[in-house]
């Protein structure tokens, strides 16, 4: 079906906000603090996610298939030699196999994580310098942040292999230096190709939507090379793409001077972002029950229907059911106090008590949450011949409740854990967070071991 033509203001917004940014092309122009800020501790969290899911057994198969084919310079602490495009790949599987990093609301997606995937590799191997990598990490996050905001998927498609791919191109020409034509002809080449991912594996249990953004990031490289080679594109395809293939709406562009990586979420917990509210008001509940569980005889969840349109997944016989499972993230918060990693291994997946509960939890719609476009939930358990009650707005994570410094420091230790010495993550965490614009990416990457 033919869509109505994309407003010219959104790509105004995208040229706008390059033109800024070409404005700045000889580095010597510092980030906003709060930008370079929320900048570092996204790329920490987004490595923190990318080294818990170092114990899962498909993102070191495939690493061990990558370095098979193609071995280099780059290595993941205690992993194997991969080329950057290899790394680039792992490096985007992992960040997001737990479903435990950074969103924007208004992008209904991701755009950090292929941005750092695909920049990560090459600025350790360039041994490029901090404030480098994070500026191209915002320029990134601003373009692929602009495009998710209006280049809307069609009903049964999955964002992570589409729009994000143009975030990916803008990171990899910033990182690059191109001047600003280069940079939209990279973004017109990505846009000629930009893929159809469906949505049809997360419902089926399949974790196939694990390899969408590992494609993201290498066709950002790609398309990004392909410009400074020299290769051309049609100066329409952005709009010809959107007015196509897209569910483009035609809300006004963001200004090109606000920064959208200031109202990016980081997560405190491992699962999409949904289903945090009942994880939220379930880990509040947990405490009036002093941690005790097992006197539980009835949960019902109310919730908007946004919610329970992506995330209405019942008894999930695969981890990525579950990180989009709002009775299993809540009967997870009621058992362990919140969502981690480990909660999707196999040890520890198919836990009775966890399985009984989440056996017990009803789940129905808010209308006025819904009918307000608002996001929240109300949480009613049943215990001891009591009933309690939970309600939940505003949770970690949201711009007006940010995760602090410290909160993504420890998030970042405990998820390190499973590869890397607690003292040598401490280091690299304390690189991130605070180390000069300077500091070389090869020598902080070392501290990993």
């Amino acid at each position: 079906m033919t869509q109505a033509p994309v407003s010219p203001s959104r790509l105004a917004g995208i040229s706008a906000f390059l033109d800024r940014f070409a404005a700045t092309a000889d580095r010597s122009a510092a980030l906003p603090p709060a930008v370079g800020n929320k900048a570092r501790l996204m790329l920490l969290d987004t490595v923190a996610c990318m080294l818990a899911a170092r114990n899962a057994p498909e993102v070191l198969g495939l690493e061990t298939q990558l370095s098979g084919l193609d071995s280099g310079l780059f290595r993941f602490p205690g992993g194997r030699a991969l080329s950057n495009l290899g790394a680039v790949a792992v490096a985007a599987m992992a960040a997001t196999w737990d479903e435990a990093c950074e969103g924007l609301a208004a992008a209904h997606g991701r755009p950090g994580v292929p941005v750092i995937a695909a920049l990560l590799p090459h600025a350790v191997t360039r041994d490029a310098e901090l404030g480098v990598l994070l500026r191209s990490l915002v320029a990134g996050f601003e373009v692929g942040a602009r495009a998710g905001a209006w280049l809307r998927i069609q009903p049964g498609m999955h964002v992570d292999g589409n729009w994000p791919s143009l975030g990916a191109t803008a990171a990899m020409s910033d990182l690059l230096d191109l001047p600003l034509a280069m940079r939209m002809t990279a973004l017109n080449i990505a846009a000629c190709q930009l893929s159809t991912s469906l949505y049809l594996p997360v419902a089926s249990g399949a974790n196939a939507r694990n390899t969408y953004l590992p494609h993201s990031a290498w066709l950002g490289v790609l398309a990004a090379t392909s410009a400074a080679a020299g290769v051309s594109a049609p100066a329409d395809a952005l709009p010809h793409y959107a007015e196509k293939f897209s569910a483009a709406g035609d809300e006004p562009a963001f200004a090109a001077d606000r920064f959208l990586i200031l109202d990016a979420y980081l997560k405190p917990h491992a699962a999409v972002r949904h289903v945090h509210f009942g994880a939220e008001a379930a880990r509040l509940l947990r405490e009036r029950l002093n941690g005790s569980t097992e006197s539980i005889t009835g949960i019902r969840l109310r919730i908007y229907r946004e919610a329970i349109t992506y995330c209405g997944n019942c008894n999930p016989r695969q981890p990525i059911q579950a990180q989009f499972s709002l009775s299993f993230g809540l009967a997870a918060a009621l058992v362990h106090g919140g969502i981690e990693t480990d909660v999707y291994r196999e040890e520890t997946f198919n836990a009775p008590e966890l399985r009984r509960l989440e056996a017990l939890v009803e789940i129905e719609a808010d209308e006025q949450l819904t009918a307000a476009g608002a996001r929240g939930a109300t949480l009613l358990v049943e215990a001891a011949g009591q009933r309690l009650e939970q309600q939940v707005g505003a949770i970690k994570g949201d711009p007006e409740l940010p995760m602090t410094a410290d909160e993504i420091r420890d998030k970042f230790l405990r998820y390190a854990s499973c590869c890397v010495e607690a003292e040598c993550a401490q280091r690299f965490a304390e690189g991130i967070l605070h180390g000069q614009p300077g500091l070389k990416l090869g020598y902080l990457w070392s501290m990993l071991g």
